[in-house]
């Protein structure tokens, strides 16, 4: 089952249409295929108040996906860490394209890394993840909210209305800015958000021609690695903004390929963590991840994503 063109919908911020510029060059390089993108207006694009306060990352997935039921668009593109965990009625994820590097980068005036800020550096970051892994690190730091696209924090920084901000080093490298990271940091520092540099690209579960038409996009290392990201935030019940930090490695071993994941929760305060890794198949990604929240909630997991800031 074949299509001559597809509908390829996306956020209207600069960042999520060259993201989808990008899936959609893909789609036309490996099929002869006209591919249009439809911009689509998110709530998430038109508030600035934190996330937290506004219904978290879901916000910025809702209107998409309801466009895709509507069947007014037949394919979206999405950030994966902003999207829900929870499966979402008659759509499906039909490719995870391979994975950008998942880290988080630091952008400082003066090209100061995280150490060298000085005591009291007003830190912008509009995740609580990255708020409470920053203090657990520096809790001399002011780290507060931060909302606005990439070029609206980078200007912050330039302004000196902040002294750096943390962003992700994917959205950095789609837009050809990494020449403003001063800082990357290491995953045992700072553990990236789960799905965190991958895309999602969702369609309708019944399309089968739009799923047969995105199947040649999905990278089956990145799909099983935030796979096994995502069953894990899942079973932790924590929602997209929690300050939960998982990231998976597909690597080769002796006896074939093996899953490699790391988390973490960290108190809002950044005073207490749980940090935790596990290996498992490739093919048990969804079971991997939920075992290792289960032993990360017997260690107490769930009490740390309550305690707030002193």
């Amino acid at each position: 089952m074949t299509i001559g063109s597809l509908r390829l919908g996306t956020r209207a911020s600069t960042l999520a249409r060259v993201q989808s510029q990008q899936v959609a060059a893909a789609l036309a390089k490996h099929l002869d295929l006209r591919v249009e993108t439809v911009e689509i207006a998110t709530r998430g694009d038109h508030n600035d108040e934190p996330l937290a306060q506004i219904g978290g990352t879901g916000v910025f997935v809702s209107a998409l996906r309801e466009a895709l039921l509507r069947h007014e668009i037949d394919a979206a593109v999405h950030s994966l860490k902003d999207l829900p965990t929870l499966p979402a009625e008659g759509l499906w994820i039909g490719a995870v394209p391979e994975r950008e590097d998942p880290r988080d980068v630091l952008v400082a005036r003066g090209g100061l890394t995280l150490a060298e800020l000085p005591t009291g550096a007003v830190v912008g970051t509009g995740s609580p993840r990255r708020a409470a892994q920053l203090r657990a690190v520096r809790a001399d730091l002011e780290v507060t909210d931060i909302r606005g696209n990439v070029d609206t924090r980078l200007r912050r920084v330039a302004e000196g209305a902040y002294d750096a901000v943390v962003l992700a080093r994917a959205g950095l490298a789609r837009l050809d800015r990494l020449d403003a990271v001063t800082e990357v940091f290491d995953p045992l520092q700072v553990t990236p958000a789960p799905g965190q540099g991958a895309l999602g690209v969702e369609c309708r579960a019944d399309d089968a021609a739009t799923r047969s038409v995105l199947q040649p996009l999905d990278h089956p290392d990145s799909r099983a690695a935030v796979t096994a990201e995502r069953a894990l935030l899942s079973a932790l019940e924590a929602g997209c903004t929690a300050p939960v930090g998982a990231l998976a490695d597909v690597a080769d071993d002796i006896d074939g390929p093996e899953l490699y994941l790391r988390a973490v929760v960290v108190s809002v305060d950044g005073s207490r963590a749980v940090r935790m890794s596990t290996t498992g198949d490739v093919g048990d990604a969804d079971s991997l991840g939920r075992r290792l929240a289960e032993s990360m909630l017997a260690d107490g997991a769930a009490g740390l994503m309550g305690v707030g800031v002193r």
